[in-house]
């Protein structure tokens, strides 16, 4: 069994870190600090053996080198994003295999947040690691794609088993929850989750992991192709991508 350890760090981020008892063998999936990471090593008596970024940004690679440094472990990062990318070793594209002991992650390209987004599928273990291309009703803004490649990124992530948990690196299920039901108000299983998330935010709670089969139910980004949002937006018939590209535009304005 893959050993998931969620740690909370900044304002809203989520670091991961991965460990299989067997090989003894760890991985953190994008470290924005150091010292966090470092402390539930040392807990745990693991030696980190990879980072595994998701793409560039700050948030989710500042602490690369200290941990490098500090462990002497290996970096992988989409080969893209080589020059970007703090202290990568090993540079990999869609469909190549990582290992971490017994544990196989295939990598997805998923351009559109930044244009070297990758994620990680771990299939046995039902879990992705997706960074800012999926969120908890939500997707990642648009800074270095385009609609249409996001669109096309999720489409790849939509069709994945549907109890693949989801573990994306942001806190953003409540405020992504309001702008859900902004363009589906009449959704159950989308109120019914509001509550739920509502309750787990008043304990300081984590409302991540989610799964592919809660988003398919709650998430616009998902939904593009549901009649009832397609009416709301006053887009009934439109293709999938026209559809998906207005709801990026109202989310960003949201």
């Amino acid at each position: 069994m893959l050993n998931i350890i969620q740690i909370p760090v900044l304002t809203d981020n989520y670091i991961y870190l991965l460990h299989d008892s067997v090989s003894g063998e760890t991985a953190v999936v994008d470290p924005a600090l150091a010292q966090p990471v470092l402390e539930i090593l040392d807990i745990n008596g693991w030696q980190l053996t990879y980072i595994l970024n998701t793409h560039h940004h700050w948030d989710h690679v500042g602490g690369n080198l200290e941990l490098k440094q500090k462990t002497r472990c290996r970096i992988i990062a989409a080969n893209s994003d080589s020059e970007r990318i703090p202290g990568i070793d090993r540079g990999v594209f869609e469909g190549d295999v990582i290992a971490l002991g017994s544990h196989q992650a295939t990598i997805i390209e998923t351009p559109g947040h930044t244009s070297g987004h990758i994620v990680y599928y771990f299939a046995k273990d039902e879990a992705l690691f997706c960074g800012d291309t999926l969120f908890a009703m939500g997707c990642g803004r648009l800074f270095e794609g385009s609609a249409e490649q996001m669109w096309t990124s999720l489409q790849k992530l939509k069709v994945l088993p549907s109890l693949t948990r989801v573990y994306c690196t942001h806190e953003y299920t409540q405020a992504n929850g309001r702008f859900a039901l902004s363009v589906e108000p009449d959704n159950v299983q989308l109120q019914q989750r509001m509550i739920e998330v509502a309750k787990l935010r008043l304990l300081n709670k984590s409302t991540l992991p989610s799964t592919i089969e809660v988003e398919k139910a709650t998430n616009p980004f998902f939904r593009e192709d549901n009649s009832r949002l397609q009416k709301k937006l006053g887009l009934e018939d439109q293709s999938a991508v026209i559809v998906f590209t207005e709801l990026r535009k109202r989310k960003d304005s949201f």
